[in-house]
C-alpha cells in the first residue's frame, strides 16, 4: 500500500504528539509503547519505522512538549503578557488539572532526572531558553541577576504547581497556587543582588 509523500513525518508526528501527552500524564516509566501507538490509534508494530528506542522516543516528545511551552511564553510576551501575567498563567486551575497539556518539568522534573545524558542535555538547554525568556521580563540591568532570579521563580512555579497536584482537595490546591503567586511575584519584585 503507497501513502501519500510527507505520510511517514505526519505519522511521527503524531506519535510524538501523543506520546507527550501520555507522558506528561501518566509518567515515563507507566506509559508504554504500546500504550502510546494504541492511544495514537496505530499498531505497537508500527513504531520500530519511526524510532529505534523508547528513550529515542521520550527524548522527542520531552524536546516537543518543552519547545510547545517556549512558544507559548515567546507568543504571550508578543501579546505585551509581562511576568506577573507569565506566572499567574502558570499558575492556575487550568494548568493544574491538565497536566498531559503542561509545563513538562511539573509533570515529569524527577524523571527526567533519571533520563540517559542525552536526553538531560536537551532538557538543560530547553530550560535555559524557556529561564532566559522569564529573565528578559525581569526589571534590572545586571543579566547574571535577572537569569539567578529567573531560575528561582520557576522552580518556584514548577514546585508550586507539583505541590498543589499532589493534594485531594480543591480549595488546598487553590491556596498553594495563590502562595506561588504570591511568592514568584515578591522574588520577581526583590531588589538585584
Amino acid at each position: 500500500m503507497r501513502f501519500e509523500k510527507g505520510h511517514k513525518l505526519a505519522t511521527r508526528r503524531h506519535i510524538v504528539d501523543v506520546a507527550s501527552k501520555c507522558m506528561r500524564r501518566d509518567g515515563i516509566s507507566a506509559t508504554g509503547i504500546a500504550g502510546i501507538m494504541g492511544e495514537a490509534g496505530l499498531t505497537k508494530g508500527a513504531f520500530s519505522p519511526h524510532f529505534e528506542s523508547k528513550d529515542a522516543l521520550v527524548r522527542e516528545a520531552l524536546a516537543r512538549a518543552l519547545g510547545d511551552q517556549q512558544r507559548c511564553l515567546d507568543e504571550d510576551q508578543l501579546k505585551g503578557l509581562d511576568l506577573e501575567g507569565a506566572i499567574r498563567r502558570y499558575l492556575n486551575r487550568a494548568h493544574l488539572e491538565a497536566p498531559a497539556e503542561g509545563c513538562p518539568s511539573a509533570a515529569l522534573l524527577p524523571e527526567i532526572a533519571r533520563q540517559p545524558e542525552n536526553t538531560r542535555q536537551d532538557y538543560e538547554k530547553a530550560l535555559g531558553s524557556y529561564v532566559a525568556t522569564l529573565a528578559s521580563l525581569l526589571p534590572g540591568a545586571d543579566s547574571a541577576s535577572k537569569h539567578r532570579r529567573a531560575r528561582a521563580i520557576f522552580g518556584l512555579m514548577v514546585g508550586s504547581l507539583q505541590f498543589a497536584r499532589a493534594v485531594p482537595g480543591a480549595a488546598e490546591a487553590q491556596q498553594i497556587l495563590d502562595a506561588g503567586i504570591e511568592a514568584a511575584l515578591h522574588l520577581a519584585r526583590a531588589p538585584s543582588s
